[in-house]
């Protein structure tokens, strides 16, 4: 990897628009994959992504795409995978072509359902890519601001620190500040858990409790992310930092935020499934609380803000009771 190598964004949605708006920054040219060939054939008519991100305009002249999965492997040294964690494996099916000499980047903010596995470690134990060949964007990053050029902060975790420096490198522009990390499987949980806490903030929302309790509930949130993330990874980590608290703020506040609609919907009186039906987007926050539910039982640390929503989630119990329930355990 070096400061010249090609760059392949793999997803369709908006993140994953907002990632080719970031890295064509500072590329000639990027590859990009898409599942569907008529949202290829429709993006290039149009110079934009015809379903996600439709104020961004491209110069699609700098756009290689494809929708074979083996294609943009084969042309590109960084992979970009920016699709929803569920879908994760659907794309890698019909993958042919060997991941153990690419470097691959995840910006799924999610964990891969059945194996309960943060992407990262997906990557490395089932492709065989070497960990300081994995890196993972995290932070305060809406894809919607990054498309009207907001000033955002992206931190780049790699355990290279100079290939985390490298990517940062191809991020940084006026509207984007970069930092790196090699608390990759920190950043990685703390990614995951805050859409969990998003979605208890917008379930609190549709109950209608005010700011006074949503601020004490997102002060015990990033309490229990540090519990987690000091069971799982042991190391030195400040949790008030961007990557951690910053994501945590922006996914639980911001308008931009479906987790903290999915969890007003549900909040509100809507179904799980009502709810999903009627989203757009895919809300992360639902799979990731099974798969931090389950992963906890091993190591059993004091979570009720996920074991709340888990209840709400997955065995159907009242929002209403679950969270006045909730509202015992916090201080």
């Amino acid at each position: 990897m070096n400061e010249k190598s090609k760059i392949g964004v793999i997803g369709g949605g908006s993140w994953a628009t907002a990632i080719a708006k970031m890295a064509l920054t500072n590329s000639d040219e990027i590859n990009w994959y898409m599942r569907r060939q008529e949202q290829i054939d429709e993006f290039v008519r149009l110079s934009k992504n015809p379903s996600y991100l439709t104020g961004v305009k491209f110069d699609t002249d700098r756009i290689h795409f494809t929708s074979d999965i083996n294609k943009i492997v084969r042309t590109s040294e960084i992979l970009i995978f920016a699709t929803p964690s569920p879908f994760l494996k659907q794309h890698l099916k019909k993958l042919r072509r060997k991941l153990d000499n690419k470097f691959v980047v995840t910006a799924i903010k999610g964990i891969v359902p059945d194996e309960n596995m943060i992407v990262s470690d997906y990557f490395e134990q089932i492709y065989g890519v070497h960990k300081d060949n994995v890196a993972v964007l995290a932070g305060p990053c809406h894809a919607e601001e990054i498309a009207l050029e907001r000033l955002s902060y992206l931190t780049i975790g790699c355990t290279s620190r100079e290939k985390a420096r490298l990517l940062a490198q191809r991020f940084t522009s006026n509207f984007i500040r970069t930092s790196i990390s090699d608390d990759i499987m920190g950043i990685e949980y703390a990614s995951v858990m805050k859409n969990i806490y998003s979605i208890a903030a917008g379930i609190c929302h549709g109950l209608k409790y005010g700011d006074n309790f949503q601020a004490v509930l997102l002060s015990n949130a990033i309490q229990e992310m540090s519990r987690f993330c000091n069971a799982t990874n042991p190391m030195h980590r400040d949790i008030n930092e961007s990557a951690y608290l910053g994501d945590l703020l922006v996914t639980a506040y911001s308008k931009f935020s479906r987790n903290r609609l999915f969890g007003t919907m549900i909040g509100k009186g809507y179904s799980v499934k009502t709810a999903q039906l009627e989203m757009e987007m895919i809300a992360e926050g639902y799979y990731a609380t099974k798969c931090i539910y389950e992963l906890n039982e091993k190591y059993q640390i004091n979570l009720p803000i996920v074991n709340s929503m888990y209840e709400i989630l997955y065995n159907r119990c009242s929002p209403i009771m679950e969270i006045r329930k909730l509202t015992e355990k916090l201080k």
